[in-house]
């Protein structure tokens, strides 16, 4: 079994809070179309919008 450092997980930037957020297993199908780095800065997207 190959193991992978956490360090070397692809990374992005949430488009809500601005902060980096790590490449997650069960994202390996969708990892192009991830946004957000939580269910919460998901329901909060709206608020972002708003205040950009």
């Amino acid at each position: 079994m190959k193991h992978t450092k956490k360090s070397d997980l692809p990374t992005k930037v949430c488009i809500v809070c601005n902060r980096p957020f790590t490449w997650r297993k069960k994202w390996e199908n969708v990892w192009d179309d991830v946004k957000y780095c939580s269910d919460q800065c998901r329901m909060n997207k709206a608020k972002a919008h708003k205040s950009s």
